[in-house]
């Protein structure tokens, strides 16, 4: 079975993160730099939540506010469920779905060990299935 680990070990621990005093246009920049589309956002060292293009299209656009006068802290999503490396990847397709979210912060002890996206818990699905077609293959093949 798949677990969160093995996605962070193929795409790394790595986050790009931003401030919450930070407007929401640079962070939009920053988004678009990367070619990202959430970012976390960390007081210091301190996990605070994660700003996404959905936070942006529904908390700002649809709301009248503007990009530039509008700070980070004011729209990002802190109730996002906390994940571990040993969870499923299956369990976090259930969050995903249930909570209808794209992204999940993964923790160690307290502390962010890396961010996941819907996108990620595809493909590591997709390679699963590529390696369980693979196994079937070969054993009908040494049998046959």
């Amino acid at each position: 079975m798949a677990k969160v680990s093995n996605i962070l070990a193929r795409k790394g621990h790595d986050t790009i993160s931003i401030a919450p005093t930070t407007s929401v246009y640079q962070a939009l920049e920053l988004m678009a730099d990367k070619n990202i589309g959430a970012l976390v956002v960390k007081k210091g060292e301190n996990y605070l939540g994660i700003i996404t293009e959905r936070d942006y299209s529904r908390k700002v656009i649809l709301k009248g506010k503007h990009s530039s006068d509008t700070t980070v802290e004011e729209i990002m999503s802190t109730d996002l469920p906390h994940i571990s490396p040993e969870d499923s990847v299956e369990h976090c397709m259930e969050l995903m779905s249930d909570k209808n979210i794209r992204y999940l912060p993964v923790f160690i002890n307290l502390q962010l060990a890396g961010i996941i996206s819907i996108s990620d818990v595809v493909k590591e699905t997709i390679l699963q299935q590529k390696e369980t077609i693979s196994h079937l293959q070969d054993y009908i093949h040494s049998n046959g």
